[in-house]
């Protein structure tokens, strides 16, 4: 990935505590490579605990943006992380779930990975779009109206998605590609 591919991008990651440290730390990584500026929101100011592996605690990181304060018209992409209590407090917060719906349905990039997807479903806007996700939320989605598959990576216009941390590599290069394209999937090349 080339240092310019993302340059000027601006790209919102929304966590909260519980986040798996890992899926924070390598989409944040891969968009900072590539040029573009990172900024943390969460439902508070301060900083989130991640975890590994949901029950080990990992580092604490600075909350760059309270969600409620955030515009979507400030952002080029949205990165929703998983962990199992991160998304579950983000899809019981209105100001999130209301980001979300509005980032997803002005068709700007959004990547989303292990139970992430619980928040796209808290949002209802799944209902029509094929994704993939960890094997326990599956259920949700497909419940909610959306199409669940089990591949690595799945790019469906705006949404890139993938299971776990064993396909970080392959989200982060689809994240890096769909936002560079402003939202929708490059042609192949």
């Amino acid at each position: 990935m080339g240092a310019a591919k993302l340059a000027g991008k601006r790209v919102a990651v929304l966590a909260t505590d519980g986040v798996e440290e890992v899926e924070l730390v390598e989409p944040r990584r891969a968009l900072e490579e590539a040029g573009a500026q990172v900024t943390l929101l969460s439902l508070a100011t301060g900083e989130i605990q991640a975890m590994k592996h949901d029950v080990h605690e990992a580092w604490r990181y600075p909350v760059d943006l309270r969600v409620a304060d955030a515009k979507i018209t400030e952002f080029d992409g949205l990165v929703l992380p998983g962990g199992t209590t991160n998304p579950d407090h983000l899809r019981q917060d209105r100001a999130a779930v209301d980001f979300v719906r509005d980032f997803v349905s002005a068709g700007r990039p959004v990547g989303v990975i292990c139970h992430g997807p619980w928040t796209l479903v808290e949002a209802d806007v799944v209902r029509g779009r094929t994704l993939t996700s960890y094997p326990s939320v599956r259920t949700d989605i497909a419940n909610a109206g959306g199409t669940v598959v089990d591949r690595e990576v799945v790019v469906d216009r705006n949404l890139v998605s993938s299971r776990s941390p064993g396909d970080l590599p392959a989200f982060c290069d689809a994240l890096v590609d769909v936002v560079a394209a402003g939202g929708t999937a490059p042609p192949p090349t």
